[in-house]
């Protein structure tokens, strides 16, 4: 019999727990609809393009930056091979490069999952100055294999 309370009352706290996550949901529908209830405030507070017709919104003198027109900003890229593979991320980071990818040079497929005990073998694309948005693969081996 105790097995069979204990049972129960494991499973009624897991169903606890699961319908205490379901009032998180911000899309249920069991909320009011903050959107409907704003849209009088929003017109009133916002102006529409009619309102603004006769305003002057030309930029066409103002400066935009290289974020502003999509183009990316050009770094260089250090040579980060024969680090360990956690010391080449943060160098390559430093420098400005975000979209980094590391595989194993054996040809093993093994993840990375402690990158201090790895050494990078070899990195594409070559250092040198590239835009900062390239993606940047390390190739490395773990410590005491040769690349």
């Amino acid at each position: 019999m105790n097995i069979r309370t204990a049972a129960a009352a494991l499973a009624a706290a897991a169903l606890l727990t699961l319908t205490a996550c379901e009032g998180s949901d911000t899309t249920s529908s069991s909320k009011p609809d903050a959107a409907a209830q704003d849209t009088n405030d929003q017109t009133k507070q916002e102006p529409t393009p009619a309102d603004t017709a006769g305003t002057d919104t030309d930029t066409s003198d103002t400066d935009t930056s290289d974020a502003d027109t999509g183009a990316a900003e050009s770094a260089e890229l250090p040579n980060v091979v024969g680090q360990d593979l956690q010391a080449a991320q943060d160098a390559a980071q430093a420098a400005g490069f975000y979209v980094l990818d590391d595989q194993d040079a054996s040809g093993q497929k093994r993840l990375q999952v402690f990158d201090r005990n790895w050494t990078v073998c070899s990195q594409e694309p070559e250092p040198g100055t590239h835009p900062t948005d390239t993606p940047v693969t390390l190739f490395a081996v773990k410590d005491g294999e040769s690349c």
